[in-house]
């Protein structure tokens, strides 16, 4: 199986809890919570170790929350490689409105991180990453961060890996579709980050898949995946066009999900199965953590009960 190391540059401590009913100017009691490791990286790297993989986890970690995230990632059975940065790592509040089933989240800005943290996370990126192995760059950026880190990272990585997948969003992501470089391997953007792309809804497959072209044609991924929600994830590259329609499944809360999708989806590629197999495990992925409470993950047993489910749809390139 190839090695998978994945890289969390706005890592969070997780917080859920549950409330009667949300509501302004009083106290809301709420109820026991739950605590995760968080970011995007982690929980792909998470979501692999659940699935029966491994992975290596570089997050860029500074304080006592710092601390207390590096050993929750170790007790998820993940390989953190932990990168010293200024200030303290951040943390994150979800909370659902038992009332309506509605959930809240809130994200919280970390600290500014200097130029040197950005360049240590990416020296620790390349000493880890192993020869011809996959690199999952997942999550947004810390807070003061360049917006071209992911290319960055890219150069750096030139002579040991081209597997690079890539899900971000924002600054980094706008920047990555704006700019020229090397294609990435992968790249993974959902619906709302590629209709605020083109300036128009992408409501049917084919506006989709004329995206992922474009994208591909331009050279900015070799593989371009779209997460279309509870409907499921289209996947475009150069000689294939094939969609993944979603179980269906009762959601408790949507926490997680894309990145349990790249967990999947990373962990079938390194094991060489096929696109549309790797596809599959990605949405199965996501179906069975969206029917976890809070920010907990998907698990073996439900994803594999799952897949069945999960039928792929071939396009005519």
């Amino acid at each position: 199986m190839t090695e998978i190391l994945t890289v969390t540059v706005n890592p969070a401590i997780d917080v859920s809890t549950s409330t009667d009913h949300v509501e302004p100017d009083r106290k809301l009691r709420c109820g026991a919570a739950r605590i995760d490791p968080g970011g995007g990286g982690i929980n792909v790297a998470r979501a692999i170790t659940k699935l029966g993989g491994g992975a290596k986890a570089v997050i860029g970690v500074g304080g006592a929350t710092g601390d207390r995230l590096v050993s929750m990632v170790l007790a998820e059975g993940v390989t953190p490689v932990a990168v010293s940065v200024t200030g303290q790592t951040r943390q994150n509040l979800a909370v659902t409105d038992n009332q309506s089933g509605e959930q809240y989240r809130f994200s919280l800005q970390g600290d500014l991180w200097s130029a040197a943290d950005e360049v240590s996370v990416i020296d620790a990126t390349r000493l880890h990453a192993s020869r011809d192995g996959i690199v999952v760059l997942s999550g947004g950026l810390a807070h003061g961060m360049s917006a071209d880190f992911h290319g960055r990272v890219q150069t750096r990585l030139s002579s040991i890996t081209n597997k690079i997948i890539v899900d971000t969003c924002e600054s980094a992501l706008s920047h990555l579709l704006a700019h020229t470089h090397t294609p990435f391997h992968v790249l993974r953007i959902d619906q709302h980050e590629a209709a605020m792309a083109v300036g128009h809804d992408l409501g049917a497959i084919t506006d989709g898949i004329q995206f992922g072209a474009d994208l591909i044609d331009r050279g900015v991924a070799e593989i371009v995946v779209i997460g279309r929600g509870a409907k499921g994830s289209l996947l475009v590259s150069r000689d294939r066009r094939m969609f993944c329609h979603a179980a269906k499944v009762s959601v408790k809360s949507k926490i997680g999900a894309g990145d349990a999708f790249v967990g999947g989806f990373t962990l079938s590629l390194s094991r060489a199965e096929p696109l549309d197999r790797a596809l599959q495990w990605g949405v199965a992925a996501a179906c069975a953590t969206v029917e976890t409470e809070g920010t907990a993950l998907c698990t073996l047993p439900a994803v594999e009960g799952i897949l069945p489910q999960c039928r792929v749809e071939t396009f005519t390139v």
